[in-house]
């Protein structure tokens, strides 16, 4: 399991960022209106970067080539996408969406600290 386990948590751990990357591409006006709608300036450029920041992380993961710049890159990305998305605690899943967030933020920490693990592309440092 020890030579599995670090491989299935970067899958798991990358899934959220694919996805997320993929509906922004796919509903980029749609994603730029709710970023509006929270009032963010620069819609276009910050969604532009949110979306390379999420393919660049989540591939980087589930390859676990430069995994640590990867975790790196989705950390800068997850912090400020949770405060400004998920902190309207009256609401129950907001703070679901906020709690979730954090977790993930835990496992983007330990592939930061600890490397990928293996099997990943590269070197255990990546």
């Amino acid at each position: 399991m020890q030579k599995i386990a670090p491989l299935l948590g970067r899958i798991l751990l990358s899934g959220i960022f694919l996805m997320s990357a993929f509906g922004k591409i796919t509903d980029f006006a749609g994603s730029q209106a709710y970023m509006e709608s929270k009032g963010m300036p620069m819609t276009g450029l910050l969604l532009a970067g949110a979306i390379v920041l999420e393919l660049f992380g989540g591939l980087s993961l589930v390859t676990g080539f430069k995994a640590r710049l990867g975790a790196l890159a989705l950390i800068i990305f997850l912090i400020p996408a949770t405060l400004i998305f998920h902190t309207n605690f009256a609401d129950q899943m907001e703070v679901i969406a906020f709690l979730k967030n954090l977790s993930i933020l835990g496992g983007l920490l330990m592939v930061y600290a600890f490397g990928p693990g293996s099997p990943a592309l590269g070197s255990k440092s990546s």
